[in-house]
């Protein structure tokens, strides 16, 4: 078997691994610049005279999250950041080997035989969409592959890309580029 590189979309940032959806908080802060401000709108006082909103951005590839909708700044920096580890694992990708791909402890902790069940608002989502974004961009959209890989089945790695509206769209624009029926929803 030849060496065949991994496939490197423009339609993603890349970055240099580990994911920074899989860092720790501590960690992935250390690459973000915060902000704190005031946003009227309903709330009361607290939120029209308090700096409750939070914006974060991570630096090194410009994508950024916020959080308005609460009135305690605590609780807003908490959804600020899980929206951004999101949207970091939708949209960054790092290089992930073609053929030899060796699934993370937590992807092997999270999969039970051919099956991987998690909840989408469960800490570890993005860190294993993340992973499976990599390997599925790496190998031109091919879930089938990306999925033998990783171990589960084809039906639970796309139910996994499809429990994110983002992240299931820019596979489905990559597969079309590629020339790949898109998955269905």
């Amino acid at each position: 078997m030849s060496y065949r590189p991994p496939f490197v979309s423009e339609r993603f940032r890349m970055v240099d691994a580990p994911h920074p959806a899989t860092l720790e908080e501590a960690d992935l802060l250390k690459h973000c610049e915060i902000e704190i401000g005031r946003v009227s709108g309903p709330g009361g006082q607290n939120r029209n005279r308090r700096d409750t909103a939070v914006w974060i951005q991570h630096r090194p590839t410009g994508i950024d999250a916020q959080a308005t909708e609460r009135r305690s700044q605590a609780q807003n920096r908490h959804m600020a950041i899980k929206r951004l580890r999101r949207r970091l694992a939708v949209e960054a990708r790092t290089l992930a080997s073609r053929d030899r791909h060796q699934a993370s402890d937590l992807w092997k902790a999270r999969r039970q035989g051919d099956k991987l069940s998690v909840n989408p608002d469960h800490a570890d989502y993005p860190a294993l969409l993340a992973e499976a974004l990599d390997l599925v961009v790496a190998r031109r959209f091919d879930l089938a592959g990306a999925a033998g890989l990783l171990g589960v089945t084809m039906s639970q790695l796309s139910r996994l890309v499809r429990h994110d509206k983002a992240a299931f769209a820019k596979v489905n624009q990559g597969r079309a580029e590629v020339g790949l029926a898109p998955l269905r929803s």
